[in-house]
């Protein structure tokens, strides 16, 4: 089953690009990363999605409701975490989320003290008191209330200490398990490949390549990085993405089947070899290149 699913969409700030052409499918029992630097268009999507944000084209479906006039419905049965966590101030936690369990389902507030314990929340503290880790602590601890079909989570990890991390992980995995599905955006790497079953990149609004995370072996090749005299010709033949190729050194993307791949590179003089399975830090540079100031590797 479809959970999420947009067509061709759209959003503009004014003259300003946020998204453009955006298609996306995001299936029932699976964590979808959306993996860019920041002002890629991850949280515009998100926004968009949630109907925050008008888009200019295009069409947006969650449950197979449409995101603009079934808005209200689709946020009954899931839970969402924003990038930036700006909540009332002077309203001390337990308020908070009290607060938000009287928009979710019949006993959602008998969740609240088990959530607290888990991250380790206070619940008289006001959330002016709070440091950034604590305030994604609450976030995520609202996104859980009332058994929610599906998280869409915007950086959902950022301020949190290794611990924390670990203990979302494992929620995170826990919700999956369920058959329950989980969107996220982040810029951190290593968290999109341990914890998402597919990806999809953003850059400049747009999606430039999507990836299969748990079909590894099919989806991603190998790079080549070499030492020696290897022919024009014969490094065309082995590859249609070629890194770079100077001063007898050539790096280069394999797909192909590794005695193939051996087995030409036996014909020649090569000095030193080094092959690696590609991942998806491999794909992001790719389109990124050494533009990654924002990037977590």
């Amino acid at each position: 089953m479809t959970i999420i699913e947009t067509k061709k969409l759209t959003t503009y700030y004014g003259k300003s690009r946020g998204i453009e052409d955006v298609d996306i499918c995001v299936k029932e029992g699976e964590i979808y990363g959306f993996v860019g630097p920041n002002g890629a268009g991850k949280s515009t999507l998100m926004r968009t999605l949630l109907n925050f944000i008008r888009p200019r084209e295009g069409q947006a479906f969650i449950f197979g409701l449409d995101c603009k006039k079934e808005s209200k419905k689709i946020k009954e049965s899931l839970g969402y975490v924003p990038g930036e966590i700006k909540y009332y101030p002077n309203i001390s936690v337990r308020e908070h989320l009290d607060y938000a369990a009287s928009f979710k389902k019949e006993g959602s507030k008998d969740q609240i003290d088990a959530m607290m314990r888990l991250l380790g929340l206070e619940g008289d503290k006001k959330f002016y008191q709070l440091s950034l880790g604590n305030k994604k602590k609450v976030a995520l601890a609202q996104a859980f209330l009332g058994d929610p079909k599906l998280l869409i989570l915007d950086e959902p990890t950022g301020g949190l200490d290794p611990l924390l991390q670990r203990i979302f992980t494992d929620l995170l995995l826990d919700f999956k398990a369920k058959g329950k599905t989980v969107f996220l955006s982040s810029h951190n790497l290593k968290e999109v490949a341990h914890l998402c079953d597919r990806a999809s990149i953003i850059k400049d609004g747009s999606i430039v390549d999507s990836m299969d995370l748990k079909g590894m072996e099919n989806e991603f090749g190998w790079i080549v990085s070499l030492k020696g005299e290897l022919p024009r010709e014969a490094l065309e033949e082995l590859s249609s993405e070629v890194y770079s190729s100077d001063k007898g050194t050539s790096r280069f993307l394999y797909k192909g089947k590794m005695d193939n791949l051996i087995r030409c590179l036996s014909l020649f003089n090569i000095e030193d070899l080094n092959i690696k399975k590609e991942d998806i830090e491999d794909r992001f540079l790719r389109y990124y290149g050494g533009d990654n100031e924002h990037l977590q590797i």
